[in-house]
């Protein structure tokens, strides 16, 4: 039997035997009745039992030590508080919304085996999930652009790590020196901004806390030694305090930026960049460490967006107005040949599986799976192909994992269950132990199962609380109330806001009921919102954004539109039958343009999908929806990127900065030499 195996039934026989025993109980109590000890040396004993009961609080079992007061041993307990999760108050519509994000998100989450366990333990004793998916699943579409199985491996890693505590090493590309480093890692915790993918630690070669892309690691994540611990995280940690800024907030505080903002435009900005500035009087004030983030903040807002103050912003903004217009002016240039693609190792280039529920919590859940399948009887029969896939277990590996729980004890010759394949008839039966009993109930939580729950609610909460007809707030109340210590407070992501829960649930019900929808929209590049009246079909989770594929009846055709610019909508009393032919997915062949990025932002591009060229620049095959989009998007580059095909939107970016350079007021007399800023 492998080291693995062994420590695992050992740690459930531990728990089993304390449980079991109710009383306090010394070390010599637990080296002579728990399973794997008792052929142990007293050293080894004492090294393996700390290391145990370290790691079973690690999964959020804690062991509990006193002092006897006549002998001054060292006393150890578990009380069941401490391994049982608590009532949960969820109704069948809340548990079934929950199951609405799995269905949601597989396939695009890299926590979806723990989502998944979790799920199984908190309808333990109900009918079971619904096989089908709701109708909110069937409208909701979750797509992940950057997900892909090597950014689930790394994930996969590092949350191993995390709960080892293990020290890491990587070799990591920084955009900013365009070269690859060695870097050694004590990793704290996991983030996800903006739908971006960071590790935040203790970086040990410059002795400090720093943050790293978890896409820009470009190497295997290895174990810097075989202990099985290298540190301690510091008890002061807090997560949010590591919250990766705005662009332009990046590095040492320079000044502050005042931006004019006006109407709808200042609402739209209050809402979405709350955390950078405040919005007063139509004026955006916003701190910043460099202006070349902040300039491409102002272009992209296409006219709504004016530079105030200080004046080396308006002559930056300006500057790169000018750069648009001379670089789109004319035919498109040549440019230089593809760089030939580096190939990786192969090992870098066969990942392992993405995150994946501890063991121990699998055979927690699938323990308490069987004896609840017992009742109050002493044997029942599952079927084995099902009993599989419920836990993800390979078929032809549930045997071996079966035995593991066959071996768990009590102590004294006491087991918890006996259960056994038939692969004739493809069924398990099950047969209850004296103590089965003890474990009958839902263990609690490990926090990698919590942290996918919490995950979930970030990635798809406002369609959860439409699905369970609940606010959001009062099923993350119900979870964080029966998570105790591992609550989800600690979000890793900003929250869906009141404000996108009731305009999802209200999509979401006009869907379900074809109801037409009025919406107040801000269409990016106009100061004032129209009213447009809608027929939704499906709602789309792209984060960091929510949007809704919809037949438009105002313009009569299809639109899209992202509900971070809706102020409102509203339920009409009309009703609307779907159109015959209408594709709500319609964009997915959008149109496409071919990009030439400079050598100044290229190696940003190229982490992004671009192609290098032998010049150091990129050139890059961008899919556009909407020809707005595309003009913002052209214009954030500040310049540096410049339209090659199609020649129509070359035109237009050049007619766009001629007319932006009137509108903002900006002289183009004065040059100032260019900087290479981040971008």
């Amino acid at each position: 039997m492998s080291h693995d195996a062994d420590k695992l039934i050992r740690q459930l026989s531990l728990v089993a035997f304390l449980m079991a025993e109710r009383r306090p109980l010394t070390a010599r109590d637990v080296k002579g009745n728990v399973e794997g000890y008792s052929e142990m040396s007293d050293e080894a004993f004492a090294r393996r039992f700390y290391s145990d009961r370290a790691e079973l609080t690690a999964l959020g079992i804690p062991l509990t030590s006193q002092r006897d007061e006549f002998t001054g041993e060292e006393l150890y307990s578990l009380r069941s508080e401490h391994y049982f999760l608590d009532q949960l108050d969820l109704d069948e519509d809340e548990l079934a919304a929950l199951q609405t994000a799995l269905y949601a998100l597989e396939g695009k989450f890299a926590y979806a085996e723990p989502l998944r366990l979790a799920l199984q333990n908190l309808a333990l004793g109900r009918p079971g999930f619904r096989h089908a998916p709701t109708a909110t699943a069937e409208r909701v579409r979750v797509t992940a652009p950057d997900y892909s199985p090597e950014l689930a491996a790394r994930l996969s890693k590092l949350e191993s790590a995390i709960s080892k505590q293990r020290t890491i090493q990587f070799r990591y590309w920084s955009p900013t020196r365009e070269r690859e480093t060695e870097r050694r890692l004590n990793p704290y915790a996991l983030r996800l901004d903006e739908g971006v993918w960071y590790v935040v630690g203790h970086d040990l070669d410059r002795d400090a806390t720093r943050t790293f892309r978890v896409a820009r690691i470009r190497s295997d994540i290895r174990f810097a030694t075989r202990r099985e611990r290298d540190f301690r995280q510091p008890a002061d940690f807090d997560v949010d305090r590591h919250r990766v800024q705005r662009p332009w907030q990046i590095g040492e505080p320079v000044g502050v930026a005042r931006i004019g903002v006006q109407g709808d435009t200042a609402w739209w900005v209050h809402r979405t960049l709350s955390d950078a500035g405040t919005v007063n009087d139509g004026v955006f004030e916003t701190g910043y460490a460099q202006l070349g983030p902040l300039v491409s903040w102002i272009l992209r807002q296409n006219g709504r967006a004016i530079p105030l103050e200080p004046p080396e912003l308006r002559a930056d903004v300006a500057e790169a107005l000018q750069l648009l217009r001379t670089r789109h002016g004319g035919a498109a240039p040549d440019t230089a040949k593809e760089r030939r693609a580096e190939r990786r190792p192969v090992s870098e280039r066969q990942p392992a599986g993405p995150v994946a529920p501890e063991r121990f919590g699998v055979l927690q859940a699938l323990l308490a799976h069987l004896l609840a399948a017992c009742g109050d009887e002493r044997r029942t029969e599952l079927d084995a192909d099902e009993l599989a896939e419920r836990f993800s277990i390979p078929r032809e590996e549930l045997q071996e994992t079966l035995s593991l729980l066959n071996l768990v004890n009590f102590g004294g010759g006491c087991y918890t269950v006996y259960a056994e394949v038939n692969d004739d008839t493809s069924r398990v039966r099950v047969d209850k132990e004296l103590y089965g009993d003890v474990f009958r109930k839902a263990p609690k939580l490990t926090p990698l199962e919590a942290r996918a729950i919490r995950l979930a609610i970030e990635y798809v909460g406002p369609a959860i609380a439409a699905d369970a007809h609940t606010p959001l707030a009062r099923v993350r109340r119900k979870l964080e109330e029966t998570f105790g210590q591992f609550e989800l407070a600690p979000a890793a992501a900003v929250r869906p806001g009141d404000d996108e829960e009731a305009l999802v649930r209200t999509l979401s019900e006009a869907a379900e009921k074809r109801r037409v929808v009025e919406l107040e929209y801000l269409k990016e590049g106009e100061e004032e919102p129209a009213t447009r009246l809608v027929e939704p079909y499906t709602i789309e989770r792209e984060l960091p954004f929510w949007r809704v594929h919809t037949w438009d009846r105002t313009v009569d055709g299809p639109r899209t539109y992202r509900l971070d610019r809706m102020r409102s909508a509203r339920l009409t009393g009309e009703r609307f039958d779907p159109r015959l032919g209408f594709d709500p997915n319609y964009l997915s062949e959008p149109a496409t343009a071919r990009l030439w990025h400079s050598p100044t932002i290229a190696r940003w591009k190229l982490e992004r999908g671009a192609r290098a060229l032998t010049d150091k620049a990129a050139v890059s095959e961008v899919t556009f929806k909407t020809e707005e989009w595309l003009l913002s998007e052209v214009l954030a580059d500040r310049g540096e990127t410049l339209v090659l095909e199609p020649a129509p939107m070359r035109r237009a970016v050049a007619a766009r900065a001629r007319a932006l350079q009137a509108e903002l007021g900006l002289a183009t007399r004065t040059r100032r030499k260019r900087t290479a800023e981040t971008a």
